[in-house]
């Protein structure tokens, strides 16, 4: 069950359920428009380029980037000094940019929902395994980074 409790598996999963929406129940609400497309493109671009500068970091730091194991090091460097939590911002702007792209205007409340359940299920069971890991280390990036933005 863990190997497909992660992050990209339920961003697929909240990005199908906009997808239907906006095939199934529309409700004769738009945002198509270039407008809209540029943004869509943005958000969605925006969050690949900071998974992937996220997980270059990990992968500099030689640990695990799955979410439910304890890492071997404290990554505060790169991205990691904006945010604590980039790859899982990343998957809200890509979310958000699907939302918009297939124009599923309903689902735009599925992103709350989705900050929640990140939150929840990821961010702090691993904050928990990280400030038993490193304690005065995570405490003090703790006070210095936002966990978001």
């Amino acid at each position: 069950m863990r190997r497909i409790d992660l992050p990209p598996v339920w961003l697929v999963g909240f990005a199908a359920l906009a997808w239907v929406q906006a095939r199934v129940l529309p409700m004769g609400l738009s945002l198509d428009g270039a407008v809209t497309d540029l943004l869509s493109g943005i958000l969605i671009g925006g969050g690949i380029i900071l998974a992937i500068m996220a997980v270059v970091e990990f992968r500099r730091h030689r640990t695990s980037v799955l979410p439910h194991e304890t890492p071997s090091a404290m990554v505060q460097s790169g991205i990691y000094k904006r945010s604590r939590n980039p790859i899982y911002l990343g998957d809200v702007l890509i979310l958000a940019g699907l939302i918009l792209r297939f124009d599923a205007v309903l689902s735009l409340v599925l992103l709350p929902i989705f900050v929640w359940l990140l939150e929840r299920r990821f961010i702090i069971p691993e904050e928990d395994r990280l400030r038993r890991t490193f304690r005065a280390d995570f405490a003090r990036y703790e006070r210095k980074t936002r966990r978001w933005i």
